[in-house]
């Protein structure tokens, strides 16, 4: 009998110790989590901080400028333009906090990837900062002036445009974080057939379906809706699925190769 109770209560202990070295990974988790993400928050008040002292009234004159000449910006609420100077302020910290924030939620689920992975996506993260800028840069100068132009003037030999800023700055906005996160097409492309999710073949064989599909997100993107403006977006994305296929045909040929070996 009392043996019987020696065996049950060296088995409490061993489940006890069991669950607590479950407890203890879980744990640990939460407080990388914690970490992670107080690092991001202090990270962006920085950044925002950053915005509002020195860019922010820079960024809304750069916005201005794409617009046509002699048309002018209006407000018609008491609190818009304070609204729209805070807006601005919280995107341009956003920005700026972009490549932190993207590297605190690699560093985050890092542990469970095998180190080829590793150095993959983090091989890659700068190339995320660039192509994001390159689209940014492609909205401002490329795709906003002929859109704005077309809406300014649309009709207005019958009604006179009025725009007020709120209106201006969330449709400019919209628009270029829109194709900045598009053109990280062949970023995510790439490291799609790196880890054998897609192949070059596979991607090759549904051009035509990305002609379409292209279409379809210049369509959401764009505020017109005139095929001209609907072509400057849609022809970068099919250009930029090109560039997919070339750098996933670099990296899948790597890794069949090193299967291979």
């Amino acid at each position: 009998m009392a043996n019987t109770t020696a065996v049950k209560e060296e088995v409490k202990i061993s489940t006890a110790g069991q669950n607590e070295e479950a407890r203890m990974p879980f744990m640990l988790h939460l407080k990388e989590l914690r970490d992670r993400l107080l690092r991001s928050v202090i990270a962006l008040v920085i950044t925002i901080g950053i915005s509002m002292f020195f860019l922010t009234d820079r960024v809304l004159l750069l916005l201005q400028r794409p617009a046509p000449e002699g048309f002018g910006l209006i407000v018609t609420e008491i609190t818009e333009n304070i609204g729209v100077w805070f807006n601005v302020s919280l995107w341009s910290g956003f920005i700026l906090a972009m490549p932190i924030l993207v590297y605190q939620l690699f560093a985050y689920v890092a542990p469970g990837m095998t180190s080829k992975e590793k150095r993959m996506i983090f091989s890659i993260l700068p190339f995320v900062t660039i192509m994001f800028l390159c689209g940014v840069a492609f909205a401002y100068l490329v795709a906003l002036p002929p859109a704005l132009n077309f809406l300014f003037n649309f009709n207005s030999e019958v009604a006179t445009s009025m725009i007020r800023l709120s209106n201006y700055v969330n449709v400019v906005t919209r628009l270029i974080l829109a194709v900045g996160l598009v053109f990280e097409t062949p970023l995510i492309i790439m490291a799609l057939a790196r880890l054998g999710v897609v192949s070059p073949q596979w991607l090759a064989a549904r051009r035509k379906l990305w002609v379409v599909v292209a279409f379809i997100v210049a369509a959401i993107i764009t505020p017109t809706f005139d095929p001209i403006n609907q072509s400057i977006i849609a022809i970068p994305l099919i250009l930029l699925l090109e560039l997919g296929i070339l750098l996933s045909r670099v990296v899948y040929k790597k890794k069949r190769e090193g299967g291979i070996r």
